[in-house]
């Protein structure tokens, strides 16, 4: 899928890891781990994250959602103050790379449901950049434009981010990648020019639906992972605090019992599996299985139209919200536990996860919604921090891995 390979070097803090060669055989750089940060300028906010995950797959924004993002105009940048949001609500967090030589570090969202690795560049208009840090690749002596490369990402409601592509230098969790593909931004939906401290994506989906032309590029796991100890990355989320992204190794430090595998069908460029049920609480498990991938990039749980009416049945005060665009309730209400199956296991999303954020001093958002229009499941951080979840390429077709930790 691409054309030349980059070369691998590792960071003298990375225990155990050797400098790779340029030329095959490569030695094995072994596992790296890399933390995320807290995201400082991020706010909550229920109808926002619905509509990004819509826009995100293409789907039409419904009639209701689409009214109040025009008059909220969330995305538009926001020089003025804001209420703050309690602690009780969680958080974005982002995780540190770093690019070109010297190194320009950027926070970037890890996203297994894209394949791009996209950053806002000074190639960008002044007037579109809100406090993001751009790269620069003119102050990169490792950075070469990919001539006649471009790359170009739609979303649902017609706006769209592109740009030109570079080969440069990345680095995360001190593991470089020397070539790897740097798409830089020269324009960037609306959606994530308010986000100040959102520099841009790091895809982990298959490299089958990058988007750079005329030539598709690797992601950085499938460059790196000839060279790890094994194909394998896995995301350890947390509720309220900063979680974990190993590569090449599975720490059995972070999870409880055994790990639970199930196939992934990545026709379609994502971790795309079958749950095998789901239960609601004190309700009876109901074996219904139904398709879904596991993003890391979306922030709510977009589940079956049917599946999320049954659990807002269970809410006192729940209901579908025209005016928020998605399932509501009073903040005091008690929500229950969302049960789901993945093979012949079971995993539990604790009722506190799923009170995503408030949109009023009463009325809270849920982290459950309604995948309609979008065509699967989506298994966003709502879901994924009640799990410890495996991306695993190491056997040859692909499989997910989910095991329970202690939340």
């Amino acid at each position: 899928m691409v054309g030349s390979a980059g070369t691998l070097a590792v960071a003298a803090a990375v225990v155990g890891l050797a400098t790779a060669t340029p030329t095959p055989p490569r030695t094995k750089v072994g596992t790296f781990s890399v933390p995320q940060v807290r995201n400082p300028g991020f706010k909550p906010h229920g109808p926002a994250q619905l509509a990004r995950t819509y826009m995100k797959y293409g789907a039409k924004l419904p009639d209701g959602l689409a009214r109040i993002m025009a008059d909220l105009n969330v995305f538009r940048r926001d020089s003025g103050s804001s209420k703050a949001t309690p602690e009780q609500y969680d958080i974005q967090y982002l995780t540190p790379v770093s690019i070109g030589t010297p190194a320009q570090q950027l926070n970037l969202d890890f996203d297994s449901g894209s394949s791009d690795l996209w950053v806002f560049s000074t190639e960008m208009p002044a007037n579109s950049v809100n406090g993001q840090t751009q790269y620069d690749p003119s102050k990169s002596s490792t950075a070469k434009e990919e001539q006649g490369a471009s790359w170009k990402i739609s979303y649902g409601d017609g706006s769209s981010s592109q740009g030109v592509v570079y080969k440069d230098t990345v680095t995360v969790g001190g593991v470089t990648f020397e070539g790897q593909a740097v798409e830089a931004a020269s324009k960037v939906s609306t959606q994530f020019t308010s986000d100040t401290n959102n520099d841009g994506l790091l895809g982990l989906a298959f490299s089958s639906i990058n988007t750079v032309q005329p030539t598709p590029q690797k992601t950085f796991f499938d460059n790196v992972a000839p060279n790890l100890d094994s194909a394998v990355w896995t995301a350890d989320l947390k509720f309220h605090e900063a979680g974990t992204y190993d590569f090449g190794v599975i720490d059995k430090s972070k999870y409880t019992g055994d790990i639970t595998y199930t196939d992934v069908d990545s026709s379609d460029g994502f971790w795309m599996f079958s749950s095998s049920g789901y239960g609601i609480g004190n309700t009876t498990y109901k074996s219904t299985g139904f398709k879904g991938i596991a993003d890391t990039g979306t922030t709510l749980a977009m589940l079956p139209t049917a599946v999320v009416t049954a659990y807002y049945k269970q809410v006192s005060g729940a209901k579908l919200d025209e005016q928020q665009g998605g399932y509501t309730f009073p903040c005091t209400a008690s929500l229950p536990d969302f049960v789901f199956g993945v093979e012949d296991a079971k995993f539990t999303i604790p009722g506190k996860f799923i009170n995503y954020a408030p949109v009023d001093d009463s009325t809270c958002f849920g982290g459950i919604q309604s995948d309609e229009g979008i065509g699967f499941a989506i298994w966003g951080d709502v879901a994924l921090k009640a799990a410890f979840v495996v991306f695993d390429t190491a056997e040859g077709s692909p499989r997910l891995g989910w095991a329970n930790k202690n939340l």
